[in-house]
């Protein structure tokens, strides 16, 4: 087989470069490659409604399959891309077949990050990051008594929450000595923290693991100090490896994620890399080689690769952003606050509805929202703007931000 386009990695990046390339009128051909044998779907909600069974598969699909079939996109799922031929413009997957291409998008995101443990692979042990995982992890839970969830990142906050209005005994591991660490500061990390435990999370900070007990199925976790946990199932949310081997063997720039210049070229030819998987260096984090680990950023950079391969060329300058729904608490945050210096409340934690606005230098670099819609708009608009604005004037609820941009 050969096509003009070949993306390889079927998640909203691999998607949203097709739907573009159609919507910006190219004619050639386009192939899907991806993994699972699922259609294009939302990955978000596999930890929130769809876990929830608040959401039903179709309503999760990005595009129906008539939508694919209608535009001519060759869905080729159910395999994997086990090596990139650069020079010959050929990639081959797990089932032994041999495809070429003219542009190749690698869009293949990551897998879960399991535990190095003792026990960390028995039945019973459960990632999050497919349809499938969502699936095992919901008809798990629907007869486990006491489930431990091991991270305290978005996917284990969101995990511990559905699993407690379900009614279920949760106890939540963080190895680190406050929630949210790597995304969010100490204030957020707080109310977060009181919020769970209220909700009746046996939420435990600083605690290493040392191994996953049981023999054919998980029956407990042991603790660094040497305390067993029951547990008859394990979530893990700590984290996901990027899945980028076959392209770092094939000789393109990375290590961890694939290396990609602003138009997200990598440095092989006519190979692009996008979302979770790609390292570039980020405007918001000062120049910095990040990966981003969003929705966003895997659409923003598709829809750089997609006008690139039509002639559309511009670099990528997005401002990053994110979103997390825990019980009734919407979460959303634009910017990015690692490095920052001073964080500034705005609005009472009490009340549940507020944002922290983080600053470096002077300068707003992020916003948190927490049930505050228009903070979090105007957030945006401070943010791209680099605003430069004292404590007083970010903690005034009666002032909206965006009245604190120059004219």
């Amino acid at each position: 087989m050969q096509f003009d386009v070949v993306i390889v990695g079927a998640g909203h990046g691999g998607a949203q470069v097709a739907i573009m390339l159609r919507t910006q009128k190219f004619t050639g051909s386009i192939a899907i490659i991806g993994d699972e044998p699922e259609l294009p779907y939302e990955r978000p909600p596999l930890s929130k409604e769809y876990f929830a069974g608040e959401k039903e598969f179709e309503r999760i699909q990005l595009r129906p399959a008539k939508y694919w079939d209608e535009r001519e996109v060759t869905m080729l799922l159910g395999q994997r891309v086990v090596s990139v031929d650069p020079a010959a413009h050929l990639v081959t997957t797990d089932s032994g077949e041999t495809i070429g291409y003219g542009k190749l998008v690698w869009s293949t995101g990551g897998t879960p990050r399991m535990l190095p443990i003792p026990g960390g692979d028995l039945p019973g042990v459960q990632g999050v990051r497919t349809r499938a995982d969502a699936d095992a992890m919901k008809a798990a839970s629907d007869t486990a008594k006491q489930i431990v969830v091991i991270g305290g990142g978005y996917i284990g906050l969101e995990a511990a929450a559905v699993l407690r209005k379900a009614g279920k005994k949760v106890v939540l591991l963080e190895a680190q000595n406050r929630v949210l660490a790597r995304v969010a500061g100490h204030e957020l990390s707080r109310f977060f923290e009181r919020e769970h435990r209220d909700h009746g999370v046996d939420l435990r900070l600083g605690v290493g693991v040392d191994a996953i007990e049981g023999d054919d199925h998980v029956t407990g976790v042991r603790l660094s100090d040497g305390e067993v946990v029951p547990a008859d199932l394990v979530i893990v949310g700590i984290g996901i490896v990027p899945a980028v081997e076959p392209l770092i063997a094939a000789g393109a720039a990375g290590g961890n994620g694939v290396l990609v210049d602003s138009f997200c070229k990598t440095s092989l030819p006519d190979i692009y890399a996008i979302g979770d998987c790609a390292a570039h260096e980020n405007h918001f984090a000062e120049g910095v080689v990040i990966r981003l680990e969003s929705v966003q950023n895997a659409n923003d950079q598709a829809n750089v690769v997609a006008k690139g391969i039509v002639g559309d060329e511009a670099p990528y300058h997005a401002i990053p952003w994110f979103w997390s729904n825990q019980y009734d608490l919407k979460l959303q945050t634009a910017g990015l606050s690692t490095g920052h210096d001073r964080a500034v409340m705005r609005g009472d934690p009490r009340a549940r509805s507020f944002s922290v606005v983080y600053l470096k230098d002077g300068k707003v670099i992020a916003i948190d929202c927490v049930n505050a819609t228009k903070d979090y708009v105007q957030g945006r608009m401070i943010v791209t703007a680099g605003l430069r604005a004292t404590a007083e004037q970010l903690a005034d609820t009666e002032t909206p931000l965006k009245a604190l941009l120059p004219a």
